[in-house]
């Protein structure tokens, strides 16, 4: 049903380019008519936070993934793939967003940068489909940092930007693209970056630091998008859901979890901003243990949006450390 709806969407939207572009701008600055700024479009928060970050005032940031959307479910209108089309850079993450793919491969194709490479993903095992009972499971030992269902097994973990290593290969590789597609403006990039990569390296000490001595290394989450952050910080991951937040878990996984919670002592059960909580809520009233929010900062909310990826990850690693017990 999803894929057909996207199939319609696009085709929709691609009709709809050629008389959105028309009515563009001609200045050198793309549609938004901000003079000499690069028009930049990016498809979700974590790589918006990084175009303005590193950007500054030399680019316009245009994101197609709007507060309070579910980013794996993004559908785009016929306006968001005509500011695809009319961008001089458009940054995403391919294979999360199927729509943001169709669009850019029709609309973007020799103006657009895709992260995966630089993030360097990995099949971590997190993306389990779920299985009645009967049908075979994943070998838990090949997953250290997760305990998935059954998995999919070419599956590559999109969620890099939970992982702070990760996350300043990314600032670095687009970075390098701003450089290359604006020179003019090199040397503000270059130096911005650079006060970015810093303060995420600074992070990645706080988690090393933080996460080093917990009495607990079990964490339960609405959806499997931690597994980096897991595997980064000895820790490890058990999803409610695999990689689609709003999956609706089986008997069986249910039970699963809450199994894990009861036999490793798990104090907290966490949900997210952007999905309902009503499963995680349901898991722990059964177990008897707390929920809190772990934020997978896909996208923000009415309730953060005053956030940063910084601050949003520094309220992760507090949840993190209070839940397991980290000294």
């Amino acid at each position: 049903m999803r894929s057909s709806l996207r199939a319609v969407t696009a085709g929709l939207a691609a009709l709809a380019v050629l008389t959105l572009a028309g009515c563009g701008s001609d200045d050198a600055g793309g549609s938004s008519g901000g003079g000499d700024k690069l028009d930049v479009v990016v498809s979700f928060y974590p790589l918006e936070f990084i175009a303005k970050s590193v950007g500054g005032d030399a680019v316009n940031v245009t994101t197609l993934t709007a507060p309070g959307v579910e980013p794996h479910d993004l559908e785009l209108t016929p306006k968001q793939v005509g500011s695809i089309a009319e961008a001089k850079l458009v940054i995403f993450e391919k294979s999360l967003q199927p729509a943001v793919d169709e669009a850019v491969a029709q609309n973007a194709k020799d103006k657009s940068f895709d992260v995966s490479s630089a993030a360097q993903l990995e099949d971590t095992g997190a993306n389990f489909e779920e299985h009645e009972e009967g049908e075979g499971h994943a070998d838990e030992s090949t997953t250290p940092s997760v305990t998935p269902a059954s998995f999919s097994e070419d599956a590559l973990d999109p969620h890099f930007w939970l992982d702070p290593v990760r996350y300043a290969a990314v600032v670095q590789a687009v970075t390098d693209k701003l450089v290359e597609v604006d020179s003019a403006h090199a040397d503000g990039y270059k130096e911005r970056a650079q006060t970015l990569i810093g303060e995420v390296n600074k992070l990645d000490g706080e988690f090393k630091t933080g996460l080093a001595d917990c009495k607990l290394k079990t964490f339960v989450t609405s959806h499997e998008a931690f597994a980096y952050l897991a595997k980064r910080y000895g820790l490890q991951m058990v999803g409610i859901a695999g990689f689609t937040p709003d999956a609706e878990p089986t008997p069986q996984r249910i039970k699963e979890v809450q199994d894990i919670v009861r036999k490793q002592h798990v104090t907290t059960i966490f949900y997210e901003e952007l999905v309902s909580p009503k499963v995680a809520e349901s898991i722990a009233r059964d177990v008897g243990v707390k929920t809190a929010v772990l934020s997978p900062i896909e996208g923000l909310s009415d309730a953060n949006s005053k956030e940063t990826w910084l601050t949003l990850m520094q309220e992760n690693l507090a949840e993190l450390k209070k839940a397991n017990s980290c000294a």
